[in-house]
C-alpha cells in the first residue's frame, strides 16, 4: 500500500511540475507578444502568475525528495529539516504573491469591495497553510529528537550487555 500512495503521489507532483512549466511559458509567451490593453495591469499579473509558479516548482521538488527520505527511512533526520523549511518559505512567498494580486486586483473592486477583502481572505488562509506545516515541522523536530534519544539508549543498552 505504501509504494502504491507514494507512486500515486509522484504521479501528482508530476503532473503538477509539467502544469507549472505550462503556465510559465504562456506567461513568458504572453509578456513578450500581448500588449495590455490598458484595463488590468496585466505585465505585474503576469510576471506574479510566473513567480508563483515558481515558488509552487520549489515546494513539488522538496515533497518529491522528503517522499525519497520516507521511501529509505531517512525523513526522521536532520536533513529533511531543509526541504521542510524551503516548503515553509515557498508558501509564505505564495501567500505575499496572492497578496500583491490582491493589491493590484483592489483599485478595479471599489464598487465591490468584497471580492478585495475574500482575496485578502484566501492570503491569510494560505498562511495558515505555512502554519499548519510550522507545526508538522515541530513534530518532525521531536521526532527526529526521540529518534537519537532512542538509538543513544540503544547504544547504551548495548554497552551493558
Amino acid at each position: 500500500m505504501a509504494k502504491l500512495t507514494v507512486g500515486a503521489l509522484r504521479a501528482v507532483l508530476v503532473v503538477v511540475l509539467a502544469g507549472t512549466v505550462f503556465v510559465q511559458a504562456l506567461m513568458v509567451w504572453a509578456l513578450a507578444t500581448d500588449p495590455e490593453d490598458g484595463t488590468l495591469p496585466l505585465t505585474p499579473l503576469r510576471v506574479i502568475t510566473i513567480l508563483g509558479m515558481v515558488s509552487v516548482q520549489a515546494t513539488v521538488v522538496c515533497v518529491w525528495r522528503l517522499v525519497t527520505m520516507v521511501r529509505r527511512g531517512t525523513v526522521f533526520s536532520h536533513a529533511a529539516f531543509r526541504y521542510v523549511d524551503a516548503v515553509i518559505g515557498a508558501i509564505v512567498a505564495a501567500a505575499l504573491l496572492w497578496l500583491a494580486v490582491t493589491v493590484l486586483n483592489a483599485p478595479g473592486q471599489r464598487a465591490d469591495p468584497g471580492v478585495t477583502v475574500i482575496m485578502g481572505g484566501i492570503a491569510l488562509a494560505i498562511l495558515g497553510v505555512a502554519l499548519i506545516v510550522l507545526v508538522l515541522r515541530m513534530l518532525l523536530a521531536q521526532a527526529v529528537a526521540r529518534d537519537v534519544e532512542a538509538a543513544q539508549m540503544e547504544a547504551e543498552l548495548g554497552e551493558v550487555i
